[in-house]
């Protein structure tokens, strides 16, 4: 069955982010049934497309022609043809070009789908052994100062797992950088993922911070970093608690009857209800 439908289509084909193996049959077929395939770059593409001896035309479709080349792309879907779509490696529209084509279009109604394959941060993630439940994936630091430091300040108080990409010019400075917030949070720095030089090292930001220093970075880098555990921010909240007075801490709660106020008064603070009791009618 082909995979192919007669209307028009984009369809989103994830590349191989190192190994060529991890391709997949569904993702070859359609490259080679496709109308065109728009590429991040077409010079790193191409080679891709030898190799597997496909033929299909190749167009550019990046961020510095994304507006015009979407236009272009998505009058073609009108016409009834397909296009894949493909950046350098791993899934397109994540932390690469393809997010404004996708949503002008959904807005146009137009027929669109991805097709599941290879994804750094995922993979990374799996193999790094930190807490996979609840996750956020930042991709690349901002380096505009403000919103890095508005990254940096959700990292110090975000109890998922946080992932970023990194190029290996950047990575100490931006491990350096972690570090200086949260020292001794546990991390993993994965680097070259299905490549003949995979490295997944694990330790504390400063550790990790450490030893790239000392080490020359190699290759392209996803740093994963765990989050504060729930157990550390309620000893916060109770240490905070407990610095208050009860009568400030029950104004925290004005807006409930004063019985309910108590109750969570005591709750917070580790007590039971009577002992707060106790303390406001002293």
């Amino acid at each position: 069955m082909d995979t192919l439908t007669k209307q028009g289509q984009l369809i989103l084909c994830p590349t191989p982010i190192g190994n060529l193996g991890d391709i997949s049959r569904r993702v070859l077929e359609t490259l080679q049934q496709a109308d065109v395939i728009a590429a991040e770059d077409t010079r790193t593409s191409a080679p891709l497309l030898s190799h597997f001896d496909i033929h299909t035309p190749l167009i550019s479709y990046h961020k510095f022609n994304e507006q015009e080349r979407s236009h272009e792309l998505l009058e073609r879907v009108k016409r009834g043809e397909t296009v894949a779509l493909i950046s350098d490696a791993g899934m397109p529209a994540i932390s690469d070009p393809g997010q404004i084509l996708v949503k002008k279009a959904r807005e146009l109604g137009l027929s669109v789908t991805a097709l599941p394959g290879p994804s750094a941060f995922v993979t990374a993630l799996a193999m790094s052994g930190l807490d996979s439940r609840r996750f956020i994936f930042e991709g690349f630091l901002p380096t505009d100062k403000d919103q890095r430091r508005l990254v940096l300040e959700e990292l110090s108080e975000s109890h998922h797992t946080t992932i970023f990409y990194e190029a290996p010019h950047r990575l100490k400075e931006t491990l350096k950088l972690f570090a200086s917030v949260c020292p001794d949070r546990h991390g993993a720095v994965v680097r070259e993922i299905t490549k003949r030089f995979e490295e997944c090292r694990t330790g504390t930001l400063a550790e990790l911070s450490d030893y790239f220093s000392e080490n020359e970075p190699r290759g392209e880098f996803v740093i994963l970093i765990e989050g504060r555990s729930l157990s550390s921010i309620k000893e916060e909240k109770q240490k905070s608690f407990e610095e208050m007075s009860i009568e400030e801490h029950m104004a925290l709660y004005k807006d409930l009857p004063e019985k309910e106020a108590m109750k969570q008064v005591a709750r917070d603070r580790g007590v039971s209800k009577r002992d707060i009791y106790a303390l406001l009618k002293k």
